[in-house]
């Protein structure tokens, strides 16, 4: 409304010339100030006077006689490269010696801002500030002065009606209909309101010509180009895409924004005890009453319709993200600032004459109320959900003694690494993810927490081995040859569970004996072709026999066909290793199993491995005599078991999931596509892992990559 945009004069005011601004760039603290007053304020400071490009349609630049081509034709590069004040001076080359930096004296902040070599080339202008400033124009009709067209030629000169963004150039309806006849490019040109002071339509990068800023780097708080996010100097940063910054920042705003407006009964109440104050600090000094003066401004433009709340409104309007993450931040801080002020209010100045005595009371109370702050204790690690698979997820938790913490700083390295030379990430809650690991490494994780006593002690150390190879997703296919009477596959087609049922019993009554048990075989609805790939499943303790390896996909297809009865679970109890091969001596067996039941994991001995090619492991080094027992040993079934498949090997190996230690190893025929089985005998449950990137826990996103592995969907 118009009595927004009166009310928010102020926030359209250059802190140099106290005038609205025009053409404003950001400094590096955020600040906003015109073009030409930079400019001059350099000069005063001792730099260079700057050639400063003449004004988009100024009488000086645009005469009438000029042709829209000509009135938008840029300024070379190899002089806006020489211009003192905008990057390298004349006479000196770049390379030659150490390089001035500028500093430019902002006056709201009250120090000086480092602008670097470059001075103010690298200040971009404030796209969305020009917007709002020229709606405010329009709005209060504060000293308008008509726009005239530019290409009428006096002394017949009409009054612009039209702007055009790509002409750069205001003009009237017959001209307008001239130089943008119907059926050409020039149709299709922007209309805008006339003016005179055009702005590019988007923000371009100040280093590389006509490139957009897509991306924003949280470490350095700058909008990047596609190319400059290349650099060296952004190596490890926090970069995303300008878009996720626009949505987080104007989210943040909305709801500060919402906050200050839901309190307005609390502002106003503010204004009056400031008021009354003033008016009980007349006779005091003249400082002590600019100081609430400032404070009672301050809090009015807290107000629903006041500068403060009408600029933030207006600024909400802006849809171009690159454009509104570049001049929102300064309102962001302001907005947080007013916020704190406003939470904990007491006045900037004492309105009565206490001063003239010394009054100690509040001293005495804080004193006798002293609680020292202390930084929180060591963190626990909670070893049942850290884990290591797709990527890294690491939890914690503090003690309940422990003072609370505002963040924690989590590091991690590869074992070998001294404490203190891995990398630090700092996180908010109290689970972090960390991707762009290596694979079959060992690093070391430890994580502390911060609060306003600074930093607390480290946590014990936890040691996380990641897969030997990218890890397979998959899924169980329930299409080939499922008993649903028997066998039944969860919703989400990562857990199985097989449950002898009447059919079962009805043939044991048929049978001779006791027991008339039916293998079922499960299958993963991908085939590998290609690569090593990696997998980890658990399966219940309880199960009866529960068999898990690899195969052929042809080979498993005539299995679901051909289905094998047996009369006991037991008929081969020492096995725990089922080839499908036994009748070839020269080829690799077809598929590859491990057996697990009754809380244990049966391995095969290196007498009964298919052509002596498996081995024992034990604590990760290979054992190639085997143990004693000629028909293999059993060990406690670990809680989760993980498959290596190397298909170029031909090599299946198994390892203990929760320590990476080796189990057993031997060999699959590759020579096709290889899928997951998982073979039921008797009752018996069975989960694949959950991929870490797909957990619903509280996590903090610290690094991401993707792992790319060659699969084929089964048909």
């Amino acid at each position: 409304s118009a009595s927004n945009m009166k009310s928010m004069e102020r926030e359209l005011q250059c802190p140099v010339c106290k005038d609205i601004v025009k053409q404003p760039v950001v400094l590096p603290c955020l600040h906003s100030v015109c073009l030409l007053c930079a400019s001059e304020v350099l000069v005063q400071s001792g730099y260079p006077q700057p050639e400063l490009p003449p004004e988009p349609n100024s009488p000086a630049s645009t005469p009438n006689t000029r042709s829209p081509r000509q009135a938008r034709r840029p300024m070379p590069k190899a002089d806006r490269a020489l211009r003192p004040g905008f990057g390298t001076y004349p006479g000196r080359r770049r390379k030659e010696g150490h390089t001035q930096l500028m500093l430019f004296p902002c006056v709201p902040c009250g120090r000086d801002v480092e602008l670097g070599e470059r001075g103010l080339v690298d200040c971009m202008r404030n796209l969305t500030l020009e917007r709002i400033v020229e709606r405010y124009r329009h709005t209060v009709s504060l000293g308008s002065v008509a726009v005239m067209c530019q290409f009428c030629k006096p002394p017949q000169t009409l009054e612009a009606t039209k702007g055009c963004a790509d002409c750069r150039a205001s003009f009237c309806n017959e001209c307008f209909k001239l130089y943008h006849p119907w059926g050409t490019p020039r149709a299709q040109h922007e209309h805008v309101l006339p003016t005179l002071n055009f702005r590019p339509k988007v923000l371009t990068c100040p280093e590389h010509d006509q490139e957009k800023l897509q991306f924003y780097c949280k470490s350095c708080q700058r909008l990047l180009c596609s190319l400059c996010k290349l650099r060296r100097v952004h190596g490890g940063h926090k970069i995303v895409p300008v878009t996720q910054a626009y949505q987080t920042l104007k989210d943040k705003i909305t709801k500060e924004l919402g906050y200050i407006l839901s309190n307005q009964g609390t502002v106003l109440t503010q204004i009056t005890q400031l008021e009354n104050a003033i008016t009980q600090t007349e006779s005091s000094r003249q400082k002590r009453s600019e100081a609430l003066a400032n404070q009672v401004a301050e809090r009015r433009s807290l107000l629903e319709h006041a500068g403060l709340m009408a600029f933030t409104q207006e600024l909400l309007k802006e849809t171009d993200s690159a454009c509104f993450v570049h001049a929102a931040r300064q309102t962001h801080n302001r907005l947080a600032q007013s916020i704190e002020s406003l939470q904990s209010f007491s006045l900037s100045a004492d309105p009565s004459f206490r001063h003239f005595q010394l009054d100690v009371s509040r001293e005495l109370k804080l004193l006798t109320d002293l609680n020292f702050i202390q930084a929180p204790l060591a963190p626990v690690i909670d070893t049942q959900r850290t884990l290591a698979y797709d990527q890294l997820f690491l939890c914690w938790r503090l003690p309940p003694d422990s003072s609370p913490a505002w963040h924690f700083s989590v590091e991690y390295r590869r074992r070998g690494v001294v404490p203190g030379g891995g990398r630090l990430e700092e996180v908010s809650g109290t689970s972090a993810v960390i991707d762009r690991l290596e694979m079959d490494s060992v690093y070391v994780l430890r994580v502390r927490g911060c609060n306003k006593a600074g930093f607390g002690e480290y946590s014990e150390e936890v040691y996380l081995h990641t897969p030997p190879a990218p890890v397979l997703n998959f899924y169980l296919d329930s299409r080939w040859g499922l008993h649903a009477d028997r066998l039944v596959v969860s919703k989400e087609q990562r857990c199985a569970r097989s449950v002898p049922g009447l059919s079962l019993l009805q043939a044991a009554d048929r049978a001779l004996t006791s027991c008339h048990l039916t293998a079922d075989l499960l299958v993963g609805d991908v085939a590998v072709t290609q690569g090593r790939h990696y997998w980890a499943c658990s399966v219940e303790p309880g199960s009866y026999l529960v068999k898990v390896g690899v195969g052929l996909e042809s080979k498993l297809q005539e299995w679901f066909h051909l289905p094998q009865d047996m009369a006991s679970p037991r008929y081969d109890p020492d096995s725990g290793h089922d080839s499908g091969a036994e009748d070839s001596s020269d080829s690799p067996p077809s598929f590859t199993f491990l057996t697990m039941g009754m809380g244990k994991i049966y391995l095969p001995s290196s007498a009964n491995s298919h052509h002596g090619t498996a081995n024992y492991r034990d604590g990760g080094i290979a054992n190639g005599n085997g143990p004693s027992s000629p028909t293999g040993v059993t060990y406690p079934l670990p809680p989760r078991l993980g498959v290596c498949l190397d298909v170029e090997k031909g090599r299946v190996t198994f390892y203990d999931a929760h320590s990476l230690r080796p189990l057993w190893e031997g060999a699959v025929d590759c020579s096709a596509p290889v899928c997951p089985a998982f073979c039921f005998i008797g009752g018996g449950a069975l989960q694949l892992q959950e991929l870490v990137a797909n957990r619903n826990a509280d996590q903090t996103p610290v690094r991401r990559v993707t792992i790319q592995s060659r699969v084929t969907k089964l048909n």
